[in-house]
């Protein structure tokens, strides 16, 4: 009986630490999975440097898988193109929407993403003409500038764009972020005698090309609402 229960013992004991070896093997770990909640910095500060521009974008995006995210900005912008022989002023909202998809394979516990993404864009707008210089062919007569403001309403434009971009996590739950934008325009209100020279949430347009381009940076916050346990493998050499 007595060997019996060595025996018993014995095989409890090396059983546990089979188990405990096996554990070792890898690391458990929660993952956050939430809405991140977030406002473009680099808006902002033009706001309060540049006269000539006014703006604000908030975005979210929502995990839905380990890497992707869905996610969409609204924004509204007011800018003013003053050039020489042309003063006018944009103003309007937009929202785009789309995906952002993490490249970026992180250390345990750590959430920073390196992310690929594409949106759609929608931007209703109104245009200002407010003053014009009539071009002359002569330089006999001053120039002919037109102070006569002239608005036009209810415009619309729509685009697509490729995002990238990344966002580190600084404190807990809190990220600062950068990303750059390829815009293509796919379609905008036309009208007689006079171009859309800015369109918000597009930016600068051009008449030989419809590619626009874009930056930001961004700080934001993650509104944890459940986590998922991960396990990862850890080389046992």
């Amino acid at each position: 009986m007595k060997h019996i229960s060595i025996y018993i013992i014995s095989s409890f004991l090396f059983l546990s630490q089979m188990s405990f070896a096996q554990t070792q093997d890898s690391i458990t770990y929660k993952e956050r999975y939430g809405l991140t909640l977030g406002v473009d910095l680099s808006k902002l500060g033009r706001s309060f440097l540049d006269d000539d521009y006014e703006g604000i974008e908030i975005f979210g995006d929502y995990r839905l898988t380990k890497d992707l995210y869905i996610a969409a900005e609204i924004g509204n912008e007011e800018h003013t193109y003053n050039e020489k022989n042309l003063v006018s002023t944009a103003d309007g909202s937009y929202i785009k929407a789309g995906v952002n998809y993490n490249v970026y394979q992180n250390w345990i516990g750590m959430q920073n993403i390196i992310y690929v993404g594409g949106r759609v864009g929608f931007s209703s707008f109104n245009q200002t003409l407010k003053e014009y210089t009539i071009s002359a062919s002569q330089n006999y007569f001053d120039p002919d500038v037109r102070v006569d403001e002239k608005k036009f309403d209810n415009l619309t434009a729509t685009w697509v764009e490729l995002k990238a971009g990344l966002r580190v996590e600084v404190l807990r739950n809190l990220y600062l972020g950068a990303h750059v934008q390829l815009k293509v325009g796919v379609s905008s209100t036309e009208f007689h005698n006079f171009d859309n020279l800015y369109i918000p949430g597009f930016h600068r347009t051009y008449d030989s090309s419809s590619i626009g381009a874009g930056w930001g940076y961004t700080i934001s916050y993650l509104i944890p609402l459940f986590t998922k346990t991960k396990s990862q493998k850890i080389d046992s050499d």
